[in-house]
């Protein structure tokens, strides 16, 4: 069946500060499709969830970066919100969880300020990726190819700027989750 996630493990990295429908809209179209969801986080229990910049929800935490192992996953969710990707690109765990999605070819959906991990964890360089538009100096800096657009799929990444992205966001990040897992399987 075309874009089945059945069974394909999921990492959400996300922490306090992270726009909440940015991980909630693509965690329910993942888990919709049959994917198992886990919302990694540098701490336990729960991280705070925003709506730009009020505090919404808290969202529980499935597992800590120190409890979770990057090659348990198929797959890299990582939502925006201006707090969340600054303060993940300062934990040294987080980063390294994000390089070995970079470095081993493992589809990665980042929307909005999501991106910004991404530069921390060599992903950006030589890649055409969108985000919100206040990152498209450091994305350029970083040696993306930033471009404005609804969704971006350079790979097996799949960016996107905003809220409002969501819908073809999820589209193609599934898409692509779909597309990845079956040349691993390929391949094996």
């Amino acid at each position: 069946m075309a874009n089945d996630l059945k069974g394909c493990r999921v990492a959400v990295l996300a922490t306090d500060g992270v726009e909440q429908v940015e991980l909630t809209e693509p965690v329910k179209a993942l888990r919709e499709k049959g994917a198992e969801v886990s919302v990694i986080a540098p701490k336990s229990g729960r991280i705070q969830g925003f709506d730009h910049h009020d505090k919404k929800d808290p969202i529980l935490v499935d597992r800590t970066l120190d409890q979770a192992k990057p090659d348990e996953f198929e797959a890299l969710l990582l939502p925006g919100g201006v707090i969340n990707p600054d303060a993940l690109r300062l934990e040294p765990k987080a980063i390294a969880f994000v390089k070995h999605f970079v470095q081993t070819g493992k589809p990665i959906a980042a929307i909005c300020h999501g991106p910004w991990t991404l530069i921390d964890a060599g992903g950006v360089k030589g890649r055409k990726v969108t985000s919100w538009p206040s990152l498209q100096t450091d994305l350029r800096n970083a040696g993306a190819e930033w471009v404005d657009q609804e969704v971006v799929t350079d790979q097996g990444l799949v960016t996107s700027r905003k809220p409002q992205d969501i819908p073809a966001f999820n589209r193609k990040m599934i898409e692509e989750f779909s597309e990845g897992r079956h040349a691993r399987r390929a391949a094996e």
